[in-house]
């Protein structure tokens, strides 16, 4: 009786999936395991996020470049370090390495924060901040890389939007959380359930099905090592015409991004005075943002990819910043920075990241853990650091925020053109990799 109750609720599952219109037969599971794995992860940080931007908003916008500066700094050191780890270790081996090194620092964190002296407080908030923005980049670039590994680039296209819906239900689950809680519990225990969020995410990771590969030769090497050198992420990146246009676009978007962080530091901090009510207005924001992302992604975004293209998929980035940035600093309000940074964060989310994810899905596999993730870290900092010594170029040479907005919303243009050069870029290597399979 249990098992065939068992078998009609797994047949509803694949009618409910069917009816989607993304996912084939015999792609349910490892497609749901993936959902559950992304969404443990993203849970996790966003559980983190709002306490970060608290500590941001708390930092001040003339500390905020010093922060970036150490993030990129302390990433630059991390990446050889885990590039020699990808290198000598298999895939599911080193997965659970790296994140259970992020719980370590967490529940160190943790424990300085609720039993450390008075006098550590003022060091506590800028090095939490640094940690979390690595942990921001990190956990999700690990866990792509082995979507990329894992599904084949028509896969992904199809596949990545659906994927998206685990992490953006855990990104609500996460700020909804953390919007109720933080001023209930305090910080030590949101940290603490982060970890136990994060070690779900480990387990969901060690429990994807070891059959479902992208080809013959992906599973034989599922459980060898990904070889290479320590450096390879790097010196690959700077030789590959592809892997720099990538690079090009992170930039783009990171900038503007970074940019948009410091006016909500300004906008944001002007509006509340108090630590725990700025937590919680930002991880309302985030509340919301996760709330659009899930309905486009669920019936949006994969259709989207597979009609239009990568490349137009990646355009609607560029041409949300470019609208975005021209409103506010026409108007200036705290309402047009709420509606520019909900809509800019949900079209990432849902169309921005599926579609740079689906780019690496045509490269070598040393490239989809090593190069991918010095873009995903170093190259996201660097983006950090020139929009943040930028927007504190700008406002000690007087302008405002609006005056900051219009000045940022010309870089768009820059970006929807190497947003269709990828485009067209990854159809040729896709069409490539077709002929020599």
């Amino acid at each position: 009786m249990a098992g065939e109750a068992g078998r009609q609720a797994g047949e509803r599952v694949k009618q409910l999936l069917a009816r989607l219109g993304t996912i084939e037969e015999g792609e349910e599971r490892a497609t749901l395991l993936a959902a559950t794995y992304f969404f443990f992860a993203l849970a996790s940080y966003f559980i983190l996020r709002a306490v970060r931007d608290a500590a941001g908003v708390a930092a001040g916008t003339d500390k905020l470049p010093w922060l970036f500066t150490g993030t990129l700094l302390t990433t630059l050191a991390m990446n050889p370090v885990y590039s020699a780890v990808v290198a000598r270790l298999p895939v599911r081996r080193f997965i659970p390495i790296v994140y259970r090194v992020f719980i370590a620092l967490l529940l160190g964190f943790a424990a300085i924060i609720k039993y450390g002296p008075v006098s550590w407080e003022p060091y506590l908030g800028p090095a939490f901040w640094i940690l979390t923005s690595i942990y921001s980049l990190f956990i999700p670039s690990v866990f792509w890389g082995f979507m990329a590994d894992t599904f084949r680039p028509e896969q992904g296209k199809r596949l990545f939007g659906f994927i998206s819906v685990g992490g953006t239900l855990g990104a609500l689950a996460g700020a909804f959380l953390t919007s109720r809680l933080a001023q209930v519990v305090g910080t030590p225990v949101l940290m603490v359930m982060s970890v136990v969020l994060l070690e779900c995410a480990v387990q969901s990771a060690r429990r994807f099905p070891s059959s479902f590969r992208a080809d013959t030769r992906a599973r034989d090497d599922a459980d060898r090592p990904v070889g290479g050198s320590s450096l390879a992420g790097i010196t690959h990146v700077l030789t590959s015409p592809y892997l720099l246009g990538i690079c090009a676009y992170m930039l783009l978007f990171t900038i503007g991004s970074t940019i948009l962080y410091f006016q909500q530091a300004e906008i944001v901090g002007a509006r509340y005075a108090d630590r725990e009510a700025r937590t919680a207005f930002l991880a309302t924001i985030d509340t919301v943002v996760q709330s659009l992302t899930i309905l486009a992604q669920l019936f949006v975004t994969g259709r989207v990819i597979k009609w239009v293209g990568v490349g137009a998929t990646l355009a609607i980035m560029p041409v949300l910043s470019l609208v975005g940035f021209t409103a506010l600093g026409t108007w200036g309000t705290l309402a047009v920075f709420v509606v520019f940074q909900v809509t800019r964060r949900a079209g990432e989310y849902a169309f921005g990241r599926p579609a740079r994810e689906v780019l690496y899905t045509v490269v070598p596999p040393e490239d989809k853990y090593k190069a991918k993730n010095f873009i995903d870290t170093f190259v996201y900092r660097g983006g950090d650091q020139i929009g943040a010594w930028s927007y504190a170029g700008l406002s000690a040479a007087g302008l405002a925020v609006s005056s900051i907005s219009l000045a940022a919303a010309p870089m768009s243009l820059a970006w929807l053109a190497v947003a269709f050069w990828l485009g067209r870029r990854n159809v040729r290597l896709e069409q490539q990799a077709a002929a020599g399979s």
